[in-house]
């Protein structure tokens, strides 16, 4: 039989026919598992978790059928709680399937400490960026009758501060300068 005469026979078109049946049923059954499989259409909408606790947190998204994951702990925001959901990602009012992992940043327990620097012997002029830039706050300011300019001590909350001490970020630190007058 030559092969021009089997692409006419009736066994090539039957072969071809059931061929192309055979795919549209696998096709129909392989769509149609992935719709059961991957929820198709059906969608969970992400709740505000902003400002809750961890534990909320956690039963809110577990009854909505979510997954948490945390990410990060943030630079202290005082606006919210210690441990308290600052950001989250997706954000609230986000349409996601079930199972999604929802990625959140807390709010640490307090700002993050910072070694003072050492600005004794040096004016005022030159220690107040310094500490500002560090996001130390500059609190009482005494001045004192010495022979230079320059700062004598620091302290925090009464007690004096060597240089290389950690301090909360926003510390307020006192200051003795030298006034140039003996």
């Amino acid at each position: 039989m030559s092969f021009i005469k089997f692409l006419t026979s009736k066994v090539f078109f039957k072969q071809v026919a059931l061929a192309l049946v055979a795919v549209v049923v696998l096709c129909f059954i392989a769509l149609k598992w992935l719709s059961i499989t991957t929820n198709h259409g059906e969608f969970i909408t992400v709740p505000d978790l902003k400002g809750k606790s961890l534990e909320t947190v956690g039963i809110e998204l577990k009854d909505n059928h979510l997954a948490l994951e945390i990410q990060d702990s943030a630079n202290y925001n005082p606006k919210y709680p210690k441990y308290s959901v600052i950001e989250q990602n997706p954000i609230a009012g986000s349409n996601v399937k079930e199972n999604r992992k929802i990625y959140l940043i807390l709010n640490p327990s307090g700002y993050r400490k910072v070694e003072v620097p050492n600005i004794l012997k040096r004016t005022f002029r030159q220690a107040k960026p310094q500490l500002e830039a560090l996001e130390f706050t500059i609190g009482k300011i005494t001045y004192k009758d010495a022979i230079g300019e320059g700062v004598i001590s620091m302290s925090h909350d009464g007690e004096t501060l060597k240089p290389g001490t950690l301090l909360p970020l926003t510390s307020k630190i006192d200051l003795v300068v030298g006034n140039g007058k003996l």
